[in-house]
């Protein structure tokens, strides 16, 4: 849950079940490689599932399991919580000092 990619996901896959070109199309700025990390990770994690049709060449769709559906709602809350405190954080945002940041 910590990429930026993940919930983005999970949130296009609660509306319908897509397939990886739809997906790929409608994330704006990810690679098709991290994509298929981002959902195989998911997948391993129980929240999506994969379903081959057998077409040629073979097209996958992609859907949340009942687990990856039981996330939608903490999801809107954290949503409806960053909606309603924009401001708040916005305000309260310090500029980021370069000299105290420490190099990597």
């Amino acid at each position: 849950m910590s990429d930026k990619w993940t919930l983005l996901l999970i949130t296009l896959l609660g509306r319908h079940p897509h397939r990886f070109n739809e997906l790929h199309r409608a994330v704006e700025g990810i690679s098709p490689r991290m994509l298929t990390r981002t959902l195989r990770a998911l997948e391993g994690d129980g929240l999506v599932e994969r379903e081959v049709f057998p077409t040629v060449p073979p097209s996958v769709e992609y859907r949340l399991t009942p687990l990856g559906v039981s996330l939608l709602g903490p999801l809107s809350a954290l949503a409806d919580w960053a909606v309603a405190h924009h401001a708040e954080i916005v305000a309260a945002r310090q500029p980021v000092d370069p000299v105290s940041v420490p190099e990597r």
